[in-house]
This record gives C-alpha cells, structure tokens and sequence, in this order.
C-alpha cells in the first residue's frame, strides 16, 4: 500500500453517551431515595435511556416504567439524543395510563433531556412530581437500569435488530426490527416485567 501510495481509512468506533448534564439547570432533589415500592398504579415512575446496536447503526432508546407492575408504560426509540425522545415516551405514558394530578412521582438521571425546559413544564403542568438521582449515581434509578440490563442481555442479546423507518423518533408499533416488532414493545408491552432492584 505504501508504494502505491495507499491509505487505510480507519473509522472512530461511536461511543454512545446517554447522560448529559446541562450545568445552566438545576436538579430536582432525589426525593425517589432508593424507595422502589409502590403501592397503587401511577403512584411511581422511573424513566432512563439507554442505545441499541442495529443493522442500520445505533439508536436510542427511552423507557417509562411504571414501579407498581414493573412494567413498561411508555418508551420511544430514535437516532438522536435530543429532548424529543423522552417526551415522546412520557406522552405515550400518560396517555396510557392517565395519572392523577397531584400523585405521581417522576424519577429520573439529570439528563440534560429530562431537565429541558420543555420537559420540565410537561411535568409541572400535569402536576408531576419531579425526582432526579445524584450526579453519577446509577443506583439510583436501579430498576431502570435493571430493565436496560435484561433488555441488551437476555430478551435482545441473539437477534439482530434493524431500525427500518426513517422517521426520527418513532414509539408504539411503528419502530420495528428485524423480528418484525419493536425490541422493547416485544419484551416489555407484552407482559415482561422489571425484576426488582
């Protein structure tokens, strides 16, 4: 190759990074402390993002779940990082589950997407109470994390998933894989539940 005056192009190897904090925001207090019991329905959520690997590359993926039935309320999935992907997996929560005003608590990393001004006054709006994990405390949100866990490493781990649409963050039925069904509507929307932390 040197005599010919050949080069190898070597591609970076993508880091997927899912928590960003926004230092101009301030965090909610982490008024969740660990206490993963629920004793009715929409009384706890806790809600985190995590990445997939593809046949068309990467995508994000944002879960809601509910600590009550340990199941999933509402998720979304996209190629970007961006604030839209969690708001798409709160609406789908809410308009699933319509919790009361006033009596949900919503658990959550410091993620410059779940303190966004937007997804912020979502909350706020709706009577949400906001809870957010120390800085770079997974522990915190143990339950979410678990799911993550068992979604890449026990429900996904020999399929090859392919991100077919084009649309960029697509929730529900409309984000399909190789298997002919969304990696998470699969595993969780069909009645697989989140162990407890």
């Amino acid at each position: 190759m040197q005599e010919m005056g050949l080069k190898s192009r070597v591609r970076k190897r993508f880091t997927p990074t899912t928590t960003k904090a926004d230092p101009s925001k301030r965090p909610a207090p982490n008024v969740l402390d660990r206490d993963f019991d629920a004793e009715r329905p929409n009384q706890k959520w806790v809600t985190d993002i995590t990445y997939l690997p593809t046949l068309a590359g990467w995508v994000y993926v944002a879960v809601v779940v509910d600590l009550f039935s340990r199941e999933v309320v509402g998720w979304s999935m996209s190629r970007s990082l961006a604030t839209p992907l969690v708001s798409d997996a709160l609406r789908q929560a809410i308009e699933s589950r319509r919790p009361q005003r006033g009596e949900l608590l919503h658990h959550s990393d410091r993620g410059c997407q779940y303190t966004s001004e937007s997804y912020q006054r979502t909350l706020q709006t709706l009577g949400i109470e906001c809870s957010m994990s120390r800085r770079g405390n997974c522990y915190d949100n143990a339950v979410a994390e678990r799911f993550f866990w068992s979604l890449k490493h026990v429900w996904t781990k020999h399929c090859q998933c392919r991100h077919t649409r084009a649309h960029p963050t697509e929730s529900g039925t409309s984000a399909r894989t190789g298997m002919g069904e969304s990696p998470v509507s699969s595993v969780s929307m069909g009645g697989h539940r989140v162990n407890p932390a």
